[in-house]
């Protein structure tokens, strides 16, 4: 009898499990975004290309003029003909679109923000999506009695080949590198009986 109950309570449980599982695979959605590019890869594509735009150049009839701040921020002031897309809603749908678009058309979407810092983020998530029709804009934002002053920086070369070290990072990361283990030491402590003390007190 009790094997019978037994058996019965394990057929009821992978019955229960697979309904749970075909649940699961009915109710699955595939991730709206993949990555095309890894980490690895988006950083040896941007080291290698050059992705900043001066402010004298924006003029160009192939650039899109992106605004990465918010639209509080956009409202105050912003440059000619820039479209708002505020960096948290980068990833929405109809932005995504919109720079599909721009890459299909052989457009270069240029972005901005209140320094070249703020813009890093979008940048590297469009890239590694596969949108290498990116770049970054050379200026620097403020306000001057609600007034947008848009000043060019020069952002700083960096002296190091920045392509290669990543490239030789890669081919290194498989050699084993020697390791020498050094035993902890161990310390002794020295424990001293205390003299018992005479009893006080009698008569």
């Amino acid at each position: 009898m009790k094997e019978l109950e037994k058996v019965k309570n394990i057929s009821i449980a992978s019955v229960v499990f697979i309904l749970a599982v075909i649940i699961g695979l009915l109710m699955y959605e595939r991730p709206q975004n993949i990555f095309e590019l890894n980490t690895k890869a988006t950083l040896e594509n941007l080291t290698d290309n050059n992705f900043f735009v001066d402010i004298n150049d924006i003029n160009n009839a192939d650039y899109a003029i992106i605004d990465v701040r918010s639209e509080y921020e956009y409202d105050k002031g912003h440059l000619k003909n820039a479209k708002n897309i505020y960096t948290p809603e980068i990833l929405k749908e109809s932005n995504l679109n919109y720079f599909k678009n721009l890459k299909e058309a052989g457009k270069t979407a240029v972005l901005y923000g209140s320094n070249p810092e703020e813009v890093n983020t979008p940048l590297l998530i469009l890239y590694q999506l596969g949108y290498n029709n990116i770049k970054l804009l050379k200026a620097k934002n403020t306000y001057l009695q609600n007034k947008l002053i848009t000043t060019p920086i020069e952002v700083e070369n960096s002296e190091a080949d920045i392509a290669a070290f990543i490239k030789e990072s890669a081919k290194n990361k498989d050699i084993a590198v020697p390791v020498k283990v050094v035993a902890p030491v161990k310390k002794v402590i020295t424990v001293q009986k205390q003299k018992k003390m005479p009893v006080e007190g009698g008569c």
